[in-house]
């Protein structure tokens, strides 16, 4: 039975879909809380170029989980708010 589940179950989204929503969330929360891009990058101990390629699709930048997990402490927001459409 849990066989049959398993192969039936297709997987439509690639990371490239993941990563989109996390950036939108990322910008989302950090406008909530009327912080620029600095701000977040100086809370995050990120720079605020790395802010800004995680927020711009353009350019492709993959953030590691630790990097987001950063990112959501910074913002104060749980995490897994970050992966939610």
């Amino acid at each position: 039975m849990r066989e049959t589940l398993l192969k039936e179950k297709a997987y439509i989204h690639d990371d490239e879909y993941y990563y989109t929503i996390i950036r939108r969330n990322i910008r989302k929360y950090r406008l909530e809380q009327n912080l620029t891009q600095q701000d977040l990058a100086d809370m995050s101990e990120l720079s605020r170029e790395y802010i800004c390629d995680i927020e711009n699709d353009k350019r492709g930048k993959h953030p590691s989980i630790s990097v987001i997990g950063r990112i959501a402490d910074a913002l104060e927001v749980d995490i897994t708010l970050l992966f939610k459409q």
